[in-house]
């Protein structure tokens, strides 16, 4: 559902063929780039290896939070990785919450002043 909102430009709940056309060329990017990552081809990527991927991506995120991010989307494990399908679930995320934000940072500062009801509608109009 996330990625539908995400290329869904008429918010109809329904994806056109462009649409659908650049959903896909994303998917391939997000492959590409976590194949790149995966050196030993396990089919995990660690959190060094994501914070990489990400930042190659042109997220600026700290150390700290791509390690949030392994914890909530890895598989429990005792070599805790983040898969393919994950990975692509915590791009579609922030691909998502970045242009919700950037509707809010009209100045392109990298800051936004939300009320906490703005915060929930662009929280729920794009990831739920």
């Amino acid at each position: 559902m996330m990625m539908m909102n995400m290329f869904d430009k008429t918010k109809s709940g329904r994806m056109d063929l462009y649409g659908f056309s650049a959903l896909w060329r994303f998917i391939q990017q997000w492959r590409n780039l976590f194949q790149q990552y995966d050196r030993d081809q396990s089919g995990c990527i660690n959190c060094n290896e994501l914070h990489q991927a990400l930042s190659q991506m042109g997220y600026n995120l700290s150390p700290q939070f791509s390690q949030l991010l392994l914890s909530r989307y890895s598989q429990k494990a005792t070599n805790p990785g983040i898969q393919l399908d994950r990975f692509i679930q915590i791009c579609t995320l922030l691909q998502s919450m970045t242009e919700a934000f950037r509707e809010k940072d009209t100045g392109m500062t990298g800051n936004a002043r939300l009320n906490y009801e703005d915060f929930l509608m662009m929280s729920a109009t794009r990831i739920l």
